[in-house]
């Protein structure tokens, strides 16, 4: 089955209730050039301040090279969701 990313900002905690599909539209595939678009996006959200990433370069490794769900765990008021592709 395929894969694809979606990047929410939300509260602190990740809570389901703070992510919002209406607010946070994008949505990437799991390919190279869309994982890129994807860290692309979520500096985006860093250098505007939505978000904080305590470590950028794991981050990026995280979501261009591995599990990009992983990369949540260096984001304050941002979460990465992986969803199925029928």
């Amino acid at each position: 089955m395929k894969k694809a990313y979606i990047f929410f900002n939300c509260d602190e905690d990740k809570s389901l209730k703070s992510m919002n599909i209406t607010y946070n539209t994008k949505v990437f595939k799991d390919t190279k050039t869309s994982r890129k678009m994807l860290w692309k996006y979520i500096l985006t959200q860093q250098e505007s301040g939505a978000i904080d990433i305590d470590n950028l370069e794991k981050a990026e490794k995280a979501v261009t090279e591995g599990d990009p769900c992983k990369a949540s765990e260096y984001m304050k008021y941002g979460n990465i969701v992986q969803m199925d592709l029928l």
